[in-house]
């Protein structure tokens, strides 16, 4: 039987609306909300930003009203403003959503005043805002001789009063919030962001009058207020840019600035804080130390002889709020003019810098991407380079003087401070973030600037809603929130340097009103300021970047003062900038360079620490300038991250297989190897790898480049004699390239052995394999500017006086026979890394019956290796090297734990057969799951072992040339420790924990030699 087709109901279900509750059928069904006729109030209440959660409320609402939501009903059918209002108020905020339940009357608030569907709630004037609040409370204006405009009494105090406040406050912030989110629901006006800073404003100075009322009335019961009192609004609230949820802060003035005065201070921030919002006067002089309130002279007294930089910064935000407004006034007009001489004051622009970073350093790493106030690329960034701006040229500019943000931003605009361009981006930034800001407040009006997490998507998912984030066709409304985040997020941080280091800014504070140039003398003493040991030298090297060519000296002009302040934060910023200088000469035909520079903050600034941090990588990057770009962000983070070691080792090989001319393989191999390096020691400096990543790298690296060099000796060989090779070749990594543990400064250990081809004379093929290793030596040691390529074969059967290359028989003759325990022990790490696997493998299987004996290595090979350590811990140490401090041979240091590891490998692999490892961390691993060694220990050994790795490759990124000895405190040992990750570059502080973990690894050291 055919079924016949079945129409899907016009009435949209539950999933098609965005419900997940398992209740909302039901809850439809309670509603009504189920036939055709609701077909609008539906579709409205799935574009709410939690659905299921503005359903509920309107659930609640109608257990709330009973008979009386029939009225509500009948006005969300036809009201479609009413309708945004509400489904955006209750789909976006629980808390606000919870406050309308707790009376429910109050949707009426929502309605449109026709109550039709194109009607619209125009938002009360300040005027309207004080009315209401100074209502709840019965307020009359003051009488008496302090009597003012701004200054009530209130009938009402105490809790009472407290309660009417709050239900009044919160009916307004609903009011404001229903208005501001109804775009997101029906098509209604989208209410600009100034718009709602002012409003929340002009609430909190109607609040603040109410609550005047009340403490005056509290304090004062039976006379008159006895002094003038004024409040003044700082910060946020002070420029008209106040947040849903935020501290408002204050000042106080009085005249006399007396105990009642000050109960009247107390008693407005107490009821204030109780009923509306926190309240706080810490910005007061001497902050929370510091008296509530003092008269005006007191506060000119203490801004004249005691303020600090930042305190005038804060004065720019300054506005009378409410109280004696004349006094209010009288207070701006007294210190206004100090905050306009502050950028005068010495150490003006240090000073302000130090604080924006003290700002930064305040968030904890793991919140900084996601927080939008202060961390990177955040509010206060664009806040902190306005203000800035404006202190620097409101002096002489005072068009300049005005209090938002945004209005400075024109101003500045319109002064020619700043390009109309960079200003509309970073106002753009600037009211994108704050809208972030304040649907993450209004969730549940709390105070909040920190993005959910990335893991948490149904958070992120209704702020995308409730921002009115909507699919691109790409991506969904998640993928848009987020793209938008990380985009405004870098555009401020890019825009912030250009403007907060933009070119002249010190010499037009540092001087007098008229002077706007930099003289030689003064561009001397800034550049010393700046951390520049030698200065004139600085000059000279700027001088040569600027006059490089009319259209790269412009843009060098514009790159230089935020360079120059990214340098000077770096361990050697004298070399960085001569750094700089040549790269930008061997550049100079690279048309892509300076407007990498120009167009990438995030590649400027990486650049700048590694330059200044560095005397290794600038020589590389001069010969590699290409890796440069590799300093940019990805779409999956920064780009030195991209390559893995398995992909350079394949282009290695690709690269270098093209050439049959063994010179110009090798040269097409090093050409990789420069950019390899490069790119590990960048992302090493910039703490993006870790130590096992680095080694694992290198190591990766030197493989490559030996078969690379090994495949090319042999393709010239066969074309030269016209017949296929004698013999394949194996070669054989051991020390730190059989481990994959190279640092920088290693020289590569090896073996090689050979095979005879079948029918090849043993000692023909021999003899050829010789030839082939030979010249594999001399083509990987052939004098460069690079960093060295030495091949070494010292630990072969007999050291350095037996023969570079054997057969396998010939290893395995002699291991059976002759091999000593040092021997045995370099056996340990021993690991096929290039040439012919089959045949590596096969020496390995051979050499695993020697270095994994049958119940492990004898007594008397145990007591060799003992004395062979301490052999090497009397002689071996360098004349002159501290045996504290020397990262290989000292105490605690590689050679120690190294030892220790493998002293345990041969006496206990043959029953542990992860102990067959070369790698000494992934050996100490084993040894710990086999406990073989307590866990303590273990983690003893392997933070010693890290942390004299990553000191001495370092010591290698700093000095550019192989050493083991940690120098002297000191400038160089304190741009180690700031390479080596170190916070701050503390030398103190570094080589502190360095002695520390070191010499308690070397008490585990000398526990197990001994044992």
């Amino acid at each position: 039987m055919v079924r016949p087709p079945t129409s899907r109901s016009v009435v949209p279900g539950a999933g098609r609306l965005g419900l997940v509750e398992s209740t909302a059928p039901t809850d439809l069904r309670t509603l009504g909300w189920v036939d055709e006729d609701s077909l609008e109030l539906l579709w409205s209440l799935s574009r709410a930003a939690n659905a299921d959660l503005a359903l509920r409320t309107v659930v609640r609402l109608n257990d709330a009203l009973g008979d009386k939501f029939a009225e509500l009903d009948s006005a969300l059918r036809t009201d479609k403003g009413l309708r945004g209002r509400l489904f955006g108020l209750v789909g976006a905020s629980s808390a606000l959503a919870d406050h309308l339940v707790s009376d429910p009357q109050a949707w009426r608030l929502l309605a449109s005043p026709d109550g039709k569907s194109t009607g619209r709630i125009d938002l009360p004037s300040k005027q309207q805002l004080t009315e209401q609040l100074l209502a709840a409370v019965q307020a009359s204006p003051e009488t008496g001789e302090h009597a003012s405009s701004e200054l009530y009494r209130a009938s009402v105090t105490g809790p009472e009063a407290v309660v009417a406040l709050r239900k009044t406050y919160r009916d307004q912030v609903m009011v404001l919030a229903a208005a501001d989110l109804a775009a997101t629901v029906e098509n209604e006006p989208v209410l600009p962001y100034q718009l709602v800073g002012n409003q929340l404003s002009d609430m909190a100075d109607a609040a603040l009058t109410a609550a005047l009322a009340v403490a005056i009335a509290t304090a004062c019961p039976d006379k008159p207020c006895p002094s003038r009192i004024a409040v003044i609004a700082m910060g946020k609230c002070g420029a008209r840019e106040l947040n849903y949820v935020s501290d408002v802060d204050v000042v106080f003035v009085a005249e006399p600035a007396d105990a009642t005065a000050s109960r009247i201070a107390g008693e407005m921030m107490r009821i204030g804080s109780s009923a509306f919002f926190e309240v706080d006067a810490a910005l007061r002089p001497e902050g929370k130390r510091g008296e509530l309130v003092r008269t005006l002279d007191s506060h000119v007294a203490y801004y004249k002889r005691w303020a600090k930089t930042w305190e005038f910064q804060a004065l720019l935000k300054a506005r009378p709020m409410t109280g004696d407004m004349e006094l209010g006034h009288s207070y701006v007009a007294a210190l206004n003019p100090m905050v306009w001489l502050a950028s005068q004051r010495e150490d003006f622009v240090p000073e302000v810098r130090a604080m924006r970073r003290r700002v930064e350093e305040m968030v904890p790493p793991e919140l900084r991407e996601r927080e939008i106030k202060l961390g990177r690329g955040s509010l206060r960034d664009v806040e902190f380079a306005v203000q800035l701006l404006q202190l620097v040229h409101g002096r002489t500019d005072e068009s300049l003087r005005v209090l938002g943000t945004t209005d400075a931003l024109t101003a500045l605009t319109d002064g020619g401070y700043i390009g109309r361009d960079d200003a509309a981006n970073l106002t753009a930034s600037y009211e994108f973030l704050r809208l972030i800001e304040h649907r993450l407040q209004l969730q549940r009006m709390k105070r909040t600037h920190t993005l959910p997490p990335p893991d948490d998507e149904e958070a992120l998912r209704w702020l995308a809603r409730a921002a009115h984030m909507r699919p691109d066709g790409n991506r969904d409304a998640l993928g848009v929130l987020a793209a938008e985040i990380k985009r405004n997020a870098q555009r401020i941080r890019r825009l912030h340097a250009k403007l907060f280091y933009r070119p002249l800014l010190d010499s037009v504070v540092r001087f007098d009103s008229d002077t706007v140039r930099l003289t030689p003398d003064a561009a001397i003493r800034q550049l010393a300021a700046l951390g520049y040991a030698a200065p004139e030298n600085a000059l000279g090297h700027l001088r040569a970047l600027v006059g490089g060519g009319a259209r790269r000296g412009q843009i060098q002009a514009v790159l230089l003062p935020t360079l120059l302040e990214w340098l000077a934060d770096t361990p050697d910023p004298d070399a960085g900038l001569l750094n700089y200088r040549r790269l930008s000469e061997a550049a100079s035909e690279q048309t892509w360079f300076l407007r990498t520079l120009r167009d990438e903050g995030a590649v400027a600034q990486r650049l700048m620490i590694v330059l200044g941090s560095s005397a290794y990588v600038p020589e590389l990057l001069i010969k590699a300038p290409e890796v440069i770009r590799l300093y940019a962000d990805g779409p999956s983070g920064p780009r030195l991250l991209d390559a893995e070691p398995e992909e350079t080792y394949r282009a290695i090989l690709s690269s270098s297989g093209r050439y049959e001319d063994p010179v110009r393989a090798i040269n097409a191999a090093r050409a990789l190897r420069r950019h390899e390096l490069a790119r590990v020691a960048s992302a090493d400096i910039l703490g993006m790898l870790d130590v096992p990543q680095v080694c694992r790298a290198l190591s990766s690296v030197w493989a490559a480049v030996i078969n690379a060099a090994l495949a090319a000796a042999v393709r010239s060989s066969v074309a030269e004699r016209g017949e296929p090779a004698p013999a394949t070749l194996a070669v054989i990594g051991m020390g730190r390239l059989g481990g994959g543990e190279l640092g920088y400064g290693s020289d590569a250990d090896v073996l090689f052995v050979c095979e005879p081809a079948e029918g090849a004379d043993d000692s023909a093929a021999v003899k050829w394999a010789n030839g082939i290793a030979d010249k594999i030596r001399k083509l990987l040691g052939a004098p460069s500017t690079d960093p060295p390529l030495e091949v070494d074969t010292g630990l072969r059967p007999e050291g350095r006086n037996g023969p570079v290359v054997r057969t396998l028989a010939s290893y395995e003759a002699y291991y059976a026979q002759w091999a000593q325990a040092w021997e045995v022990q370099a056996l340990l790490r021993a690991h096929q890394v290039a040439g012919d696997e089959d045949l590596g493998i096969r020496f390995l299987l051979m050499v695993d019956r020697i270095r994994y004996p049958e119940g492990g290595v004898s007594q008397d090979a145990v007591r060799e290796i003992r004395r062979i350590k301490a052999r090497i811990d009397s002689e071996r140490l360098p004349k002159g090297a501290d045996p504290a401090t020397h990262t290989k041979l000292g105490r605690g240091g590689l050679a120690d734990i190294e030892w220790t590891v493998q002293l345990i490998q041969l006496r206990h692999a043959h029953d542990v057969k992860s102990l067959h490892n070369t790698s000494t961390l992934q050996s100490l691993d084993a040894i710990g799951a086999a406990e073989l060694m307590s866990e303590t220990d273990v983690e003893l050994l392997r933070e010693a072992w890290i942390l004299a790795t990553k000191a001495r490759n370092a010591l290698v990124l700093v000095r550019g040339k192989p050493t083991d000895q940690l120098p002297r405190p000191g400038h160089v040992l304190s741009a180690v420790a700031k390479v080596a990750g170190w916070d701050n570059g503390d030398a103190g502080a570094f080589l502190d924990n360095y002695l520390r973990v070191t010499r308690r690894a070397k008490a585990v050291v000398e526990r197990t030699f001994g044992a």
